[in-house]
């Protein structure tokens, strides 16, 4: 079962991700986003985008890569077998855009558990890597990415 330590937990920022344009002609293919912004640069420039613009729910690529960090940690006590995912959200701040360099601060906003089920929310700030950054640390807010899960007990 999830340990309720974690509540209130922030993990470092990840690795940046390279948004590539394949990747993101890849994932509009895969989620039936058409919109040519999505699949041709003229179109998408075209718009105003300095390149191709991620389909919205995009960021959970980038959100998934961070809360692995979590999944994966053993103190945790997340058995990923056991793990329902129940809602998500998006916050878009600004477009992923093809060519960003993305960072991801994972926040475990609350563990509760209850009737032999924990409910674990999850928060991924997504951050324009070095590029957003001035000097007083400050990055420039991409995207939120929320999400709840439910990890079944074991006798669920």
């Amino acid at each position: 079962m999830a340990n309720p330590d974690f509540a209130g937990r922030e993990y470092p920022a990840t690795a940046p991700y390279s948004v590539g344009r394949e990747k993101l002609r890849e994932f509009a293919s895969a989620v039936g986003a058409a919109h040519p912004a999505h699949h041709d640069l003229v179109a998408a420039r075209g718009l105003g985008y300095p390149d191709l613009v991620a389909p919205p729910t995009f960021a959970v690529v980038v959100a998934q890569r961070a809360e692995a960090q979590y999944v994966q940690d053993p103190d945790a006590g997340i058995d990923f077998s056991r793990v329902v995912h129940a809602d998500e959200k998006f916050t878009h701040h600004r477009p992923i855009v093809a060519g960003d360099e993305l960072v991801t601060v994972l926040h475990v906003d609350s563990v509760t558990e209850r009737a032999g089920i924990a409910m674990v929310t999850t928060r991924c700030e997504i951050f324009a890597a070095a590029d957003g950054a001035d000097g007083d640390g400050a990055r420039e807010p991409v995207a939120t990415v929320s999400s709840s899960l439910v990890i079944r007990g074991e006798d669920s």
